[in-house]
């Protein structure tokens, strides 16, 4: 009996520790490509420093300003290069979406998010 409530323990400590790994991330409990494609909207605006933010996009990029670095992993994942997104661009849209808390002055890449 002893056996299996220490079995149950180690168990218990075992998917604590999962847990905290899974929600660990940039982007929370969230992949990185799951935001990634929800800021499918922005892959213009990433792309071509001239193109018009479309509002969609912007409202995405305020949903992930809660994490700086969520939006950062995005821009700087596999998919976001697989798509064409240029960092340098890329970090622009939050003052090009006129959002306030942009943490400007933060490092992304080898950028500084204006």
């Amino acid at each position: 009996m002893a056996s299996g409530k220490h079995c149950a323990v180690v168990i218990m400590v075992m998917l604590c520790i999962t847990e905290q790994a899974i929600g660990a991330g940039e982007c929370a409990r969230t992949p990185v490509n799951v935001v990634a494609q929800s800021l499918s909207p922005c892959i213009g605006a990433a792309t071509n420093a001239q193109t018009k933010v479309a509002p969609a996009c912007c409202a995405q990029v305020r949903k992930s300003m809660a994490m700086p670095a969520c939006l950062c992993a995005v821009f700087l994942s596999p998919l976001a290069k697989q798509v064409g997104i240029n960092l340098g661009i890329a970090i622009t849209i939050p003052k090009r979406c006129n959002i306030k808390n942009r943490f400007a002055g933060k490092k992304c890449g080898g950028y500084v998010i204006p």
